[in-house]
């Protein structure tokens, strides 16, 4: 039976992240990033751990078969790769951003200035859909000093929080993109391993959907059952189970992380009580 390659970052900020996912998947790596190539013995997978900067091109080649990788990434090396679910980790932004003491965040400014980035492609794609011309300086690493070196008026680099900008004296003006890990695949699947990503798709959602999800118990009185079920967001309707208590029920849901607060502060104006909330590890629809 064939197996699907997968390629993960052999170090840096997805590898940790990259490895939990498996885990969270029911796929168990037993060794590390010390080897390039792991097989897993419960799933018909094969991870081969990577540069991050070579992932793209091993896609395209067909040489891997699926990896998680950045979009920031994809975005850069411009490969003939399809993304096919993004992760909902490792989120970032790539951004331009300027010394402290400049007042304005206008694109403006960078008319005819220097930028130092690591992400020569995206910048100038950016810059030319924005009819802004600079000089761009291409550096590997450390791309948050070169204003203070003078080699250039500012940057454009992948930012998180954003402590690495400020500790160099800079700050962020302008995105260009937002970016997740990101699921992605060659465009020379063959038919079995597209089954083998199938399987691996179904699981990777069902541990997406449960993230994003709480388990919901919670004491109603009968006369307000319909109006607390017309608050819960459910996959289908609510469960509602009778209490010992005469006039009293249970009613069991499930809710979005996002709209948390929102929903319990509706819950309890309908008059629910004894609201428990339980994380979900998987949710299979």
């Amino acid at each position: 039976m064939s197996k699907l390659k997968i390629a993960i970052q052999k170090s840096g900020r997805l590898y940790e992240e990259s490895l939990q996912l498996l885990k969270d998947c029911g796929i168990f790596v037993n060794n590390g990033k010390d080897q390039l190539k792991v097989s897993v013995d419960n799933f018909p997978m094969e991870i081969m751990y990577l540069r991050n900067s070579d992932i793209p091109q091993y896609l395209e080649d067909g040489v891997v078969d699926i990896a998680i990788v950045g979009e920031n990434l994809l975005a850069e090396k411009q490969k003939n790769i399809q993304i096919v679910e993004k992760l909902g980790f490792s989120k970032c932004r790539v951004s331009l951003a300027v010394p402290k003491e400049v007042e304005t965040d206008d694109l403006s400014y960078f008319q005819g200035k220097k930028i130092a980035t690591s992400y020569p492609n995206t910048l100038k794609n950016f810059l030319d859909r924005e009819g802004i011309t600079s000089d761009i300086h291409i550096i590997s690493g450390s791309v948050e000093i070169a204003p203070n070196i003078g080699l250039a008026d500012g940057i454009c680099d992948i930012v998180s929080s954003g402590s690495t900008l400020f500790k160099n004296g800079l700050r962020e003006t302008v995105t260009l993109l937002k970016s997740e890990a990101v699921l992605a695949k060659t465009s020379v699947l063959n038919p079995e391993k597209e089954i083998i990503l199938n399987k691996f798709l179904f699981r990777i959602q069902s541990v997406l959907r449960a993230k994003n999800s709480k388990y919901i118990l919670m004491n109603v009185p009968n006369d307000k059952i319909s109006d607390i079920a017309s608050v819960l967001p459910v996959l289908k309707s609510p469960t509602v189970i009778p209490l010992a208590e005469k006039g009293w029920s249970s009613i069991h849901s499930v809710i979005d992380e996002e709209r948390f607060w929102d929903v319990i502060d509706e819950l309890k104006e309908n008059g629910a009580q004894d609201i428990l909330i339980i994380p979900i590890d998987k949710m299979v629809i």
